[in-house]
């Protein structure tokens, strides 16, 4: 039996922008949905969830920023922003808030393509385990920390954490070998595809939202080191 293709949303104000990048998926095998502002894609990406949605920022209504806002209060659906592309705020902002990868405009259709299969294949890989021909990932333990990568699901003292695909994957890393450091570098690697273009930033971003959503459900949270110049690293508590 042949695999359903993916359904791309697509929210952006820019009509010309909407027809283009959906027929550009299509020719690919995608399915698409449009979606002309936030308010409009945060109802569609709720009510009838797609695969991915691809997300611009500045919309009227409701911008990218918000709709993605509301849309992590309800949902872990993977998001690319779309981003001025001399606006850098746009891009650290997003990716603190919870987006799992962005693009400048303006942009290749086809990188925009490349960008989207990378990031549904983290989300394939991580929802449905390793792959059919190797066992799935066994649950991880650490202190207070509970990781299943089987089932996408964090724990930290007994209390459920929601992460995006990349926070899961950069936590992953930390948690495998604890006390041991990883360079931003090697998080990247480990969260990004190789034709993914990030910067350090990017890592930096990811970071801290990951500590601000342990710090919900506990305020000491502080498992997640930082050493200067040198990348981060998870410190194991009793």
């Amino acid at each position: 039996m042949s695999q359903a293709p993916a359904t791309i949303a697509l929210v952006d104000d820019d009509r010309n922008i909407l027809t283009s990048v959906s027929l550009a998926l299509q020719a690919e095998g995608f399915t698409t949905r449009v979606y002309a502002d936030g308010a409009a894609g945060l109802k569609g990406c709720i009510e009838n969830p797609p695969d991915l949605a691809v997300v611009d920022i500045k919309m009227p209504r409701m911008d990218g920023m918000e709709m993605l806002r509301r849309l992590r209060e309800k949902s872990d659906l993977p998001v690319i922003f779309l981003t001025s592309k001399d606006t850098e705020i746009d891009e650290a902002l997003g990716l603190a808030m919870g987006a799992d990868d962005y693009i400048g405009k303006p942009f290749s259709q086809r990188l925009l393509i490349e960008r989207i299969r990378a990031v549904l294949r983290r989300t394939a890989n991580r929802r449905n385990g390793a792959a059919e021909s190797e066992p799935p990932a066994e649950p991880i333990v650490r202190g207070k920390l509970e990781m299943d990568p089987a089932r996408h699901r964090v724990r930290w003292g007994g209390r459920d954490v929601a992460l995006t695909v990349t926070e899961f994957l950069i936590l992953d890393a930390l948690a495998q070998r604890p006390g041991f450091v990883k360079s931003r570098d090697q998080l990247m690697d480990v969260a990004y595809a190789h034709d993914s273009y990030v910067d350090d930033r990017t890592i930096d971003s990811h970071i801290k939202r990951l500590r601000k959503k342990f710090r919900v459900v506990d305020h000491d949270f502080k498992a997640i080191e930082t050493l200067y110049g040198v990348g981060y690293r998870f410190d194991q508590e009793d």
